[in-house]
């Protein structure tokens, strides 16, 4: 078995804070999820989530004009320069606190930083400014008294507006410009939201949190404003200076300093930058200056159904002229300025709106929701979603794969079930029938249903096909199901009780209660059907540590007892059905012969987990460490290896015979999170002890931090400070073997195998070269270079050797392969078939194949026949999306020739050259000679057969 699993992907969780961002084309949106970034294509409807990681949150991303760089910063200030090309962080920066905004300008030559009330100028890397070291300060400007909340472009790249948190809005210049004076605009009574300037001129929109629209006119154009040189600014004079300043440092300009020292200077400065005009004189004849032209309300129609609403995001397509207002009810309206015509609306949701963001055309626009985590594209002139996402609410609870690897199921604790898409990483389904949280999911052998057990007192059954909940079972009396299970023939479905001690089974095709399966002296926390056809046994584990083998088609409830030692956690068939793995509480995983009930092995595990200290914990994370244990475990679709996690930032892979520990995956490294930490910053300490233990309160509020109970396996959501707890919830082996899912806090990573240069042969001898399989290939011996180049276990190699093989010949060279090879041939195929345009020919490749050596035994192995099962089902599903669309552009076409031909025959004098019939017609003049040359060659045939006879 391989174990170069890498981080592939993220799903289950779609937005959490921060800003969108459009790709250039404005095809793509890309969303800060926690510590990661994902990148929604809505052109082919997939995503896909960079493997890069921060140690905090992203609050602020920003994207360069030709798409090439992302700089994202977190929540403590931490900033990354990423290339979208390499997809890797090329350069990192620290600032001193975090950061309100970052924007581009549009030439891509700057980039600005909102760091409380000061705005830093940064020169952007890249052939535009000739300057390859990132994070090269050249201005500095002070926004207001209160923190920035909004920065915007010029888009001629010379001016920049500044909104405040005090309401008012500033207008700097790059560079020393004539007829140009820093400007002030005020006239707001609450925080600035966004301002925005106009297409090719200055003039400016800005809104404000209570939702006012104003709408300012500039006296000048962009071109009447020059560049000039910068007139020297004489020191300012100080009685005690410890060193000299320069001339050209000022309050809002400082060139050439570090960006430390320049936030320190700012606050002791009095000075002002070369475009502030003092004199009074000066600036009441100046040529520059702004007029208010009107005001709008924009919250006068949202408040008509909830009176304390406030705009919480907004923004302007200059090409368009649309204007996007978001409000905390949850709704969203489009104006269209400047006349401010209302020309849409839309509730999404309940909760407030966190960003709005228009695409480079102005047709999609982009919501999100920090509350509910949702992320949405509306394209407003159709009135339709090109993508509607939102993720589990609260935390993931349990997880499957489909049979074939295609699907992912997940339910969570706010009682909804989703179902993913493997390839495109999106949800195409959600189940909200459960009214509590979802306990356990999985799916059956065929692919055509999933049950899921719920704390409600229900286990339902969904039908993927027609995504409806077809069957409901339910309890003689009231109980909750911590676990479900189906058997291999999809008939039968077992759950088991978290307050009664039972496992119930129900019949899918009637709905009836079968059988009430009585044993267990605790909660049965898990339960398992063997994995064979023929076998009917059911294992169940307890916290009255035992697990118990039941076969379920008996009519009493015997059963065969196996003493577990501790509180069992979680029970496991492995693939062949013959053993089972048993985690329990005192972090082993002990291994049992189904049919002897003996111990075939035992790992020892809880050193592994390495989980570290709460901020709330008043013990070491040492001593945390004795209690660790494994909460969910799976076995590896060979059956070699068991995954197992618990409550832990780690996964560990377990040896089963050896029972030795072979790799372990880090899941997050998110600091934002609970639990990461070993030691309690030093910081955090006081006099008082541990300041995470002390929280300020009124007088009637109550007293100090409640201590949590022992046992408590979630935090108290109801304290003033928050703070997620790092945990994996579930893992799951898919069944090709290629990948494996982790449900954690963050959400459902998904780590597969690393397909990059490695070179790894089989059977590897001294002439088993490629010049020697190009050779073969020239001698047309296609068998043995195939066999080489299998060896080899080089892909392309293997592609161009496979594409060689004359299509006649593709039955001979399949059967003359060993078994051994033709296990290697068949994941070769599958993996082939994922991106080649020659369909047909590997299609016969996998016939040829699968008629040669199909019939016989242990020559497939289950993955691989999984995978090529995926792969065609895919391709399946993509020709006839492809088809579908083909046929119906024809029948259009056809439709529009038929109408374009009855309009010529009612219209005699019309020309040839005037009409597109040759353009629009199937049958063209060129098809009626042919047609007409096509009868003389039959006439002349029947001719001579007629001599002839």
């Amino acid at each position: 078995m391989k174990f170069s699993y890498k981080f592939s992907n993220l799903l289950g969780t779609i937005y959490r804070n921060g800003n969108l961002v459009f790709t250039p084309d404005g095809n793509s949106v890309i969303s800060p999820v926690g510590n990661r970034i994902t990148v929604y294509d809505l052109k082919n409807n997939k995503s896909r989530t960079l493997s890069l990681e921060s140690r905090y949150n992203y609050t602020n991303i920003a994207l360069s004009p030709d798409g090439s760089l992302l700089i994202a910063v977190n929540e403590r200030g931490e900033a990354q320069l990423i290339s979208m090309m390499s997809c890797t962080v090329i350069h990192r920066h620290k600032f001193q606190t975090g950061v309100q905004c970052i924007c581009f300008s549009p030439n891509g030559a700057f980039f600005a930083v909102a760091v409380h009330n000061v705005v830093l100028i940064f020169c952007a890397p890249g052939e535009i400014t000739g300057e390859y070291n990132p994070f090269v300060l050249r201005r500095k400007f002070l926004g207001g008294y209160d923190d920035v909340t909004w920065l915007d472009w010029s888009s001629d790249s010379r001016l920049l507006a500044i909104g405040c948190r005090d309401s008012s809005t500033k207008i700097v210049a790059i560079n020393y410009t004539k007829n140009f004076r820093t400007y002030n605009l005020s006239g707001h009574t609450d925080a600035i939201v966004a301002c925005f300037f106009e297409a090719n001129s200055l003039h400016l929109n800005t809104i404000s949190r209570n939702g006012q629209l104003c709408l300012w006119e500039c006296s000048l154009a962009p071109s009447d404003l020059e560049d000039a040189e910068r007139p020297k600014i004489a020191p300012p004079q100080r009685k005690k200076e410890k060193k000299a300043v320069s001339d050209n440092e000022s309050e809002d300009d400082v060139e050439n300093v570090v960006e430390k020292d320049a936030l320190k200077e700012e606050s002791s400065k009095d000075a002002e930058d070369v475009n502030h005009i003092k004199n009074e004189d000066e600036t009441k004849g100046h040529p520059f200056f702004y007029k208010k032209i009107t005001r709008h309300y924009l919250a006068d129609e949202p408040r008509k159904e909830q009176r304390d609403v406030q705009l919480t995001a907004a923004n302007y397509n200059t090409r368009t002229k649309v204007l996007v207002v978001a409000f905390s009810s949850g709704a969203f309206y489009l104006y269209e300025l400047p006349d401010v015509n209302m020309i849409h609306s839309l509730s999404i949701s309940d909760y407030p709106i966190s960003a709005a963001l228009f695409n480079c055309t102005g047709d999609w626009v982009a919501l999100a929701s920090r509350e509910i985590g949702q992320l949405l594209v509306w394209e407003w002139q159709s009135e339709q979603y090109i993508m509607k996402q939102q993720g589990h609410s609260s935390e993931m609870t349990c997880i499957a794969y489909s049979s074939d690897g295609q699907f992912i199921a997940t339910g969570g604790e706010d009682s909804k079930v989703k179902l993913w898409n493997t390839q495109s990483s999106f949800c195409f389904v959600t189940f909200s029938e459960h009214t509590s949280g979802v306990t356990g999911i999985q799916f059956s052998r065929n692919k055509k249903f999933l049950v899921s057990s719920s704390l409600d007192g229900t286990v339902r059954a969904f039908d993927v096909n027609r995504y409806r909940n077809f069957r409901t079972f339910t309890s003689p009396n009231p109980a909750q199901f911590s676990c479900v299970a189906v058997d291999y023939s999809g008939e039968l479905v077992a759950a088991g009780g978290q307050d009664v001690f039972d496992i119930f089974l129900w019949s899918i095709k009637t709905g009836k209660l079968l059988e009430i399966i009585s044993g267990h002296e605790g909660p049965v926390v898990s339960i398992a059907f063997s994995p064979v056809a023929t076998s009917s046994t059911l294992v169940s584990g307890s916290w009255d540590k035992t697990v118990k083998i039941w076969n379920c088609l008996e009519s009493n409830s015997e059963h065969e007892t196996i003493d577990a030692v501790s509180d069992v956690t979680n029970v496991t068939f492995s693939p062949s059905g013959e053993e089972i793995a048993v985690a329990t509480l005192s972090g082993n995983i002990t291994i049992f012969d189904i049919k002897s009930a003996g111990q075939v092995a035992t790992i020892e595990g809880r050193n592994d987990l390495s989980a570290g200290r709460l901020e709330t914990d008043i013990i070491t994370a040492r001593k945390n460490a004795q209690a660790n244990y494994f909460s969910t475990i799976e076995y590896s679709a060979d059956g070699e290896c068991i995954l197992a996690a618990g409550k832990s930032a780690n996964i560990c892979i377990y040896h089963v015979r050896e029972a030795i520990l072979l790799k372990k995956f880090e899941i997050t490294q998110n600091h934002s999170l609970d639990g990461l930490n070993d030691f309690i910053s030093r910081k955090h300490l006081s006099e008082f002890g541990n300041m995470a233990l002390v929280e300020e309160r009124e007088e009637l509020e109550g007293g100090r931090v409640a201590i949590r109970l022992p046992g408590v396996q979630r935090g108290d959501m109801s304290s003033r400070r928050f703070q997620q707890e790092v945990r994996v919830f579930s893992v799951k082996f898919s069944p090709t073997g290629q990948a494996f899912a982790a449900a954690g806090t963050e959400g459902l990573c998904i780590y597969a195998l690393d397909k990059g240069v490695v070179f790894d042969p089989f059977d590897l001898s001294l002439e088993v070269t490629p010049k020697a399989v190009h050779e073969s290939l020239k001698q047309q011996n296609y068998t043995k270079a195939l066999v080489m180049s299998l060896k080899l276990n080089e892909p392309n190699l293997i592609a161009l050797v496979l594409e060689r093989v004359p299509y006649k010949d593709v039955e001979l060279v399949c059967a003359d392969l060993s078994p051994e090879f033709a296990q290697r041939l068949l994941q070769q195929l599958a993996r082939h078939l994922q991106s080649t345009p020659h369909i047909e020919f590997y299609l016969q490749w996998s016939c040829c194949l699968l008629t040669k050596h199909g019939n016989q035994d242990g020559v497939f192995q289950h993955t691989g026949l999984l995978a090529l099962h995926e792969v065609l089902s895919r391709k399946y599903e993509m020709l006839n999306k492809i088809c579908d669309y083909n046929k119906y552009t024809l029948k259009v076409l056809l439709d529009r020739a038929d109408k374009l031909e009855q309009e010529n025959e009612g219209k005699p004098n019309a020309t040839e050259e005037d009409s597109d019939e040759e353009m629009l017609l199937i049958r063209s003049k060129d098809d009626e000679n042919g047609q007409e040359q096509f009868s003389d060659e039959e006439e002349s045939d029947s001719g001579s057969e007629e001599e002839m006879a």
